[in-house]
């Protein structure tokens, strides 16, 4: 966290401070987190008002003391006089206009500089020739980052029109280009047809603000999907016995518990990741090391009204079906509030997300949740009929599912994810190796 948006205050100036109290609200990229006062005294000024946006860490919101009588010397008291508020960091398009703009000084006074050297006394004759007009630059101005990320992805500059001051080619018009479409063969009109009519001179549209969680969820989807060389497995899982299994547990619970299907393939997730540890491991390249994990703490993937967010049911290895469904129901719901603490969205070694609850969706690709090596992608549970040459039909009717993992090719070889897939498809349809 880097930035946060502040809340409501839930003290007065002039009230009394405890520990363990909450002061105010802070809104994080992720959730709404309580911030609790951890000393005793007394509010004495409020710095920053409630829906201040985008504050640095480390900027004062408020002041307290110690003494009661001390509150009133703090009614005029600004946040300038306490410091001020940082100047945020400057974003990519900044650095790249500053860039720009050193580069357009020192071309300037590179031809002053040539201008001079060139410079010689006019001829005395009146029948001089004038001067040749100037060939135009081929050069293409382009920041150092718009021509590293060109270059990666193998697009000619030439190809992208710029944005930036002066025509200049900037990160987000290298990652916004699309190549022209090749262009559409005119149909001549029948004849005596009447002319197309004319396009709408506008299209109506709502511009929705960018949250600091939707800029999160890009920006970590970004470097997925740019730093991960992914590969998908995908397999169809009878889930037949899965269900009976689940259906006789709910029946003998008496109400303490319910547990869903999604609830069975966490722990069939974590099972699967035990029986194969290299898919239970995090890259870390700055640490120039594969960190491989031997508890099994599973993110699931959780839609809430601002985006997605993966609440992390932890040591799900040696949690009991019933732990695990408590456990899902209660961070699902502190998600969708905006309530998770960090520590309850940060880690995992193995993401889910299941889409199986909308009946439309059979079978889905997921992007990976770096540094993690793998997520499983789970359709629509669907009845099928399976070839069966002992039945007298020749066919009997099954419960199936589609699972679809991506993996991280640079930890996890192509037969090591088979071999894993092998494993959660041998735990789903013999359901009782769970409770093992």
């Amino acid at each position: 966290m880097t930035q946060g948006n502040i809340g409501a205050w839930q003290k007065s100036v002039g009230d009394a401070l405890a520990p363990g109290e909450v002061l105010v609200e802070i809104e994080t990229d992720k959730a709404q987190m309580d911030f609790e006062f951890q000393d005793d005294g007394y509010l004495a000024k409020i710095l920053l008002d409630a829906g201040a946006k985008d504050i640095a860490v480390g900027t004062p919101i408020g002041v307290y003391v110690e003494d009661e009588a001390d509150v009133a010397a703090f009614k005029d008291f600004t946040i300038d006089d306490a410091g001020g508020v940082p100047k945020p960091p400057k974003t990519e398009e900044q650095k790249e206009e500053e860039e720009y703009e050193a580069e357009k000084a020192e071309k300037a006074e590179k031809e002053a500089e040539a201008s001079k050297e060139t410079a010689s006394p006019a001829p005395s004759s009146q029948s001089s020739a004038p001067a040749a007009p100037t060939p135009p630059s081929s050069r293409i101005f382009a920041s150092p980052m718009a021509k590293t990320i060109a270059l990666e992805k193998g697009i000619k500059l030439s190809e992208i029109k710029g944005s930036g001051p002066g025509g200049r080619i900037i990160k987000r018009d290298v990652e916004n280009w699309t190549p022209p479409a090749a262009p559409a063969a005119k149909a001549a009109p029948a004849k005596g047809a009447a002319p197309a009519a004319a396009a709408a001179a506008g299209s109506a549209y709502t511009d929705i603000p960018l949250t600091n969680m939707r800029k999160t969820i890009a920006s970590r989807l970004t470097q997925s999907k740019n730093t991960s060389p992914d590969y998908i497995v995908s397999s169809t899982v009878s889930v037949s016995k899965l269900l009976k299994l689940r259906a006789a547990l709910n029946a003998s619970s008496d109400g303490t518990y319910k547990l869903s299907i999604n609830d069975l393939l966490v722990k069939a997730l974590a099972v699967a990741n035990t029986k194969v540890p290299q898919v239970n491991s995090q890259w870390l390249e700055s640490e120039g090391v594969i960190r491989q994990f031997t508890n099994v703490d599973v993110s699931v993937a959780v839609a809430t009204p601002t985006g997605l967010i993966t609440p992390v049911v932890k040591n799900a290895n040696l949690k009991g079906l019933a732990e695990i469904s408590k456990e899902i129901k209660a961070l699902g719901k502190k998600a969708k509030d905006g309530k998770l603490a960090p520590e309850e969205y940060q880690g995992g070694t193995v993401t889910i997300s299941n889409l199986g609850m909308n009946h439309a969706v059979s079978f889905f690709t997921a992007i990976i949740n770096p540094p993690q090596a793998a997520i499983l992608a789970v359709g629509t549970t669907e009845r099928k009929a399976i070839e069966d040459v002992d039945s007298e039909a020749g066919f009997v009717f099954d419960d199936v599912v589609t699972l679809t993992t991506s993996f991280d090719h640079r930890v996890v070889d192509g037969a090591v994810g088979g071999e894993w897939v092998k494993a959660l498809k041998q735990v789903v349809e013999n359901p009782i190796e769970m409770l093992l």
